[in-house]
């Protein structure tokens, strides 16, 4: 059975769990955020009324999606969070976030031409840098031909038609962004092989992890460790 969550003691306050399209970072901040007793703060990608669009015409609708993207998240965290400090106070409820907006740039350099990018940095770094900022980042790994097979899997007609070059892309950049990652500690997790989101072993492995973690950069692979 999994520990009480009075037997847990987390230190961070505020949580994301971030993570390429199909890896599952909603289904487990979710369940995070149930476990600690926090607040979950979702992602806005099902209120972008641009999204399937894009998917369609990615050209023509890129910068209406990401701008639609930072707007609404940074809405998320000002409304979630109510703060207008870099970081949570201990006083606060505990936060765990599906989204992390630093994240939002990796896409727009991949869809937006040089001066549509241009125009997103000015207006993020003009909006976004007051914004409560985590003190722990999951960020959950998962090869792309496993990541296509749970985005089949799940069924959104939209993400059909995602070229799979353009995720093998994302993925990349997911992984150049957190190799260089040093902003707060960081919890990297293979989770092409385990199952956060229904195995109790494997989530109480995780939250050991979590509970340990001070600093730094931390790995959990599962597939090493039972090799």
């Amino acid at each position: 059975m999994e520990k009480k969550m009075s037997e847990i003691s987390i230190k961070h306050k505020f949580v994301v769990v971030e993570g390429p399209i199909g890896v599952g970072k909603s289904t487990l901040a979710l369940r995070l955020s149930r476990k600690l007793g926090y607040r979950f703060l979702a992602d806005t990608d099902a209120a972008n009324p641009y999204l399937e669009k894009f998917y369609r015409n990615p050209r023509q609708y890129a910068l209406h999606t990401q701008l639609h993207f930072m707007l609404s998240r940074i809405d998320a965290l000002t409304s979630g969070v109510g703060a207008d400090e870099r970081h949570l106070s201990l006083a606060d409820d505990g936060l765990v976030s599906d989204f992390f907006l630093d994240k939002d740039g990796l896409f727009a350099a991949e869809t937006l031409d040089e001066q549509e990018f241009a125009l997103y940095q000015r207006l993020l770094q003009r909006m976004g840098g007051a914004l409560p900022y985590p003190d722990l980042v999951i960020y959950l790994q998962a090869p792309v031909e496993i990541l296509i097979e749970r985005i089949e899997k799940r069924g959104h007609k939209f993400e059909q038609r995602m070229d799979s070059s353009y995720l093998r892309r994302i993925v990349d950049r997911y992984e150049s962004y957190f190799h260089q990652y040093d902003q707060s500690p960081l919890l990297v997790v293979n989770a092409s092989e385990i199952n956060l989101a229904d195995n109790r072993q494997d989530f109480a492995n995780l939250l050991q992890n979590i509970a340990e973690i001070t600093a730094g950069r931390h790995y959990l692979n599962p597939i090493a460790e039972v090799s």
